[in-house]
């Protein structure tokens, strides 16, 4: 009897110091005076296969349940365009609701944690009363690579001021062709200027210390994304997602040259386009990502896929989904931006790896960059939301450099009539002058597509800011009375004895598909403002695009014209320069096109004949303010 006690004692002892030296054992990947490499090695050895797929595996924040993130180990998660926490959520909402998924994430079996992922393409543009700069089209007018570096320091800090460590941004589409619905979000149909503003990634990231080596320097910063990898801004006819169709020598020397530069920042992502070359889906084009991006450019970090990218990898998407994801994960995607049927994702990625159809190394692979990235920012030391930075969001600082950006953003295309005296700068101090056109008095116009809603939205409530008409009246005297009309007729306006008139017009806010466009004018009753003011008293029109539009039928009746591009909040930049307290120093990022008829059309083409060329800006003479 007592020997059966001596035995069971000894066990239980023996069983309780291997929980006690199990519990203490030194885990190298949870060490921050290891190397990142040394990290990922020992983690990556850890780790069964299932728990490599939920690495590779991105969700939808409305699937992020504790089941989901914990029993499969869930790499990553995102909020689509408009998906929010509640409407108007508060940076403290949006930080307690990220934290939560990463409580659940490292509650998992190693602890990883999860990355969170969001569309901030300009400013934080889902968040409710965040910063809203310029869209990279006005950028792009500006060819201030440090200003645009600047935006991207404040964008991530007011990321990280609701708890997000990464944003997929930025685009650095070259636009060829402006009837393409994401042609507002490329800087320009130039590489070369798109190649400057790739240093909006050392604002995000903070500048890395050894060159083509992924890098998130602090809390304060945040992981980027170049996309989308690559040639989407040359497919035929615009057309979102579609063909690109053009030789080796013109991708590389058009379309490339922007990545190369992202990486050598030390981008941390990169996303994978929609669209195909030369009839080959770039979702599944082994040679172009595993060969070329992260063979000859040695990209480190890892390949993201666009929304559903691998679905679309199939006519119709979705058709055979086993089948995509064998092509997206064997041409080198890394992580899948899935974003609903994580399950059927998981399960077919399980399937293709146990049965040989995928390596383990390829699968290895795309963990280690993943993980790469992870350790690379701080995560598994700093996995949640700092609150100190809740004020961030929005903040007056911000607001001020949105301000900046638009101001320089603007590009005076006319500036006077034939014979006649320049129009602008216009004078503060006269009786009466008239604002027209329902663009003049909407922040949603203003602010174009992807903001708050992925389609953007039309009204003045969704988001905070200041109108251009708000802006004209806090700048005039406050003796002159300014009368605003949506659309005045041609006899109001004659009547009226306004000294001279404010026209604003353009398109609807839009994004990617819903804004292809053959015709590219001016939405209704545009054409009729400007016909019945410009006709009845002397006019200046703004024109508040993402491209180019159809312009030259209504430029005889204007005395001035302003490209304003989607100038986001602050609106108050374009008063600023309309009245003579800053100059004009904008130049054209796009050749302004006659007609319809001659696009696609970009500088250095055969019978390039614009309305207004590539680089084309004029500047006032002084400084005024009357």
């Amino acid at each position: 009897m007592l020997a059966r006690v001596a035995w069971l004692v000894v066990n239980i002892v023996l069983v309780w110091s291997l929980g006690t030296m199990a519990q203490n054992e030194y885990m190298m990947y949870k060490d921050p005076q290891q190397s990142a490499a040394a990290r990922v090695k020992d983690l990556l050895s850890r780790m069964t296969l299932e728990e490599k797929i939920g690495q590779m595996t991105q969700i939808d924040r409305t699937l992020a349940t504790a089941n989901s993130m914990k029993t499969y180990s869930i790499g990553s998660v995102l909020s689509g365009g408009g998906s929010t926490p509640l409407p108007q959520a508060t940076a403290q909402d949006w930080m307690n609701m990220v934290d939560n998924f990463q409580k659940e994430a490292l509650s998992s079996r190693l602890g990883i944690p999860m990355i969170y992922g969001i569309d901030a393409v300009h400013g934080h543009n889902n968040v409710y009363n965040a910063t809203i700069f310029p869209h990279n089209v006005g950028l792009g007018a500006t060819r201030d690579p440090d200003l645009v570096k600047r935006i991207g320091a404040a964008t991530a800090l007011e990321v990280r001021a609701t708890g997000i460590q990464y944003t997929f941004a930025p685009c650095i589409a070259v636009c060829r062709d402006p009837r393409w619905g994401r042609c507002y979000e490329s800087y320009s149909e130039d590489h070369t200027i798109v190649q400057e503003m790739t240093e909006i990634i050392n604002g995000l990231q903070g500048e890395s210390p050894r060159k083509g080596v992924p890098y998130v320097g602090g809390k304060d910063k945040v992981a980027a994304c170049a996309k989308h990898f690559v040639g989407d801004g040359g497919t035929t006819r615009g057309v979102n997602e579609a063909n690109t169709i053009i030789d080796s020598h013109e991708l590389l020397s058009i379309h490339m040259p922007a990545y190369s530069d992202a990486i050598t920042k030390g981008v941390s992502t990169v996303m994978i386009s929609y669209s195909s070359w030369n009839g080959v889906k770039m979702h599944a084009d082994r040679e172009m990502i595993s060969g070329y991006l992260k063979g000859t450019l040695n990209f480190k970090g890892f390949v993201i896929s666009d929304w559903q990218g691998i679905d679309r990898i199939t006519t119709p998407p979705g058709i055979n989904y086993t089948y995509s994801v064998l092509a997206g994960i064997q041409a080198g995607i890394d992580m899948v931006m899935v974003p609903y049927n994580y399950t059927g994702f998981i399960d077919d990625l399980t399937y293709l790896v146990k049965n040989n159809f995928i390596p383990m190394d390829r699968i290895d692979d795309a963990v280690s960059r993943i993980l790469l990235v992870k350790f690379t920012m701080g995560l598994f030391e700093n996995p949640f939301g700092d609150p100190s930075l809740v004020n961030e969001l929005g903040s007056q600082a911000h607001r001020d450099l949105a301000r900046e950006a638009v101001r320089k953003s603007l590009v005076l295309l006319k500036n006077g009539k034939s014979g006649e005296a320049p129009l602008l700068p216009l004078s503060k101090r006269v009786p009466k002058i008239l604002v027209a056109g329902d663009y003049a008095d909407n922040l949603g116009y203003q602010c174009g597509g992807w903001t708050i809603n992925w389609q953007g939205f039309t009204d003045n409530k969704s988001t905070k800011g200041t109108t251009i008409l708000t802006a004209i009246k806090s700048t005039v005297d406050p003796s002159t009375q300014v009368v605003y009309g949506a659309n005045p007729s041609n006899d109001y306006v004659k009547s009226n004895n306004f000294t001279y008139a404010i026209v604003v017009v353009g398109e609807l806010p839009y994004a990617e598909t819903a804004g292809d466009s053959e015709t590219l004018t001016l939405a209704d009753p545009g054409p009729n403002v400007i016909n019945n003011v410009c006709e009845a008293v002397k006019c200046v029109v703004i024109v508040i695009s993402g491209r180019p539009l159809v312009i030259e039928p209504y430029i005889a009746t204007m005395d001035a014209l302003i490209a304003a591009w989607l100038p986001g909040t602050e609106g108050q930049g374009v008063a600023d320069v309309l009245f003579g307290d800053y100059e004009f120093t904008g130049k054209l990022p796009r050749t302004w096109f006659r007609t319809v008829n001659q696009l696609p059309m970009n500088f250095g083409d055969e019978n390039y004949d614009p309305l207004f060329p590539l680089g084309y800006g004029l500047t006032k003479v002084s400084l005024v303010t009357r």
